[in-house]
Parts: C-alpha cells; structure tokens; sequence
C-alpha cells in the first residue's frame, strides 16, 4: 500500500511524505503506483519550475519520497504553493476513491 502523510499546521502543508507499493499490479503494470508517482512528481516539478524554488526532497529507490517546504517564502508565492500541493492532493485522493486498498493519505499537524 502507498501512504501519504500530509503534515499541515494553520491550515498551511509544509511537507508531505510517500511511502511503500500498490502492489496492485505487476512492477511496470501498476496503474495505482504510476498515477500516484505521476501526480506527486508533476507537483513538484511544477513547483520548482514555476515557482523558482526549491523544496527539500529526499527520495529512495524503495518507493519513498518526502517533500519539504520552505517557511521563510513571502506571503504570495506560498500561496500558490500552497494550492499546486493541495492540488496535487486532489488528484491523490481521486486516485484513492477508486482504489482505497492500495492508497491512504493521512492528514498530521
């Protein structure tokens, strides 16, 4: 199962981490864990390159990934940060609607 932790404090996510497979198919078919890694990634991508900054992420070739966020931006570029991740975490809970036993996304403070 993949599990995503969202760390989020006054209604701002300062970080999210992503662990673990779906095992929901075989490695190379797995429609769950390319979806995930897909939206997780484009997310990040995009924040990097529209944005101009950059994240402290720290990724494993088991299946981890956490993504950090700086506290120190001005007021309008965390915004917009802030709705590229929630986005990002729009599409993730799509994706776990439809297959709730291969993914879980969790909220933290």
């Amino acid at each position: 199962m993949i599990l995503v932790t969202v760390k989020e404090t006054s209604n701002r996510i300062s970080s999210f981490e992503m662990s673990g497979h779906a095992d929901y198919a075989e490695h190379g078919q797995d429609l769950v864990c390319a979806g995930a890694s897909a939206v997780s990634f484009g997310a990040v991508n995009a924040i990097i390159e529209l944005m101009g900054i950059e994240p402290d992420i720290q990724q494993a070739n088991s299946g981890f990934l956490k993504v950090s966020f700086p506290s120190n931006l001005d007021d309008k570029t965390d915004e917009q940060v802030q709705l590229l991740v929630r986005s990002m975490i729009v599409s993730l809970k799509t994706i776990e609607q439809d297959y709730e036993e291969y993914i879980k996304i969790t909220f933290t403070a």
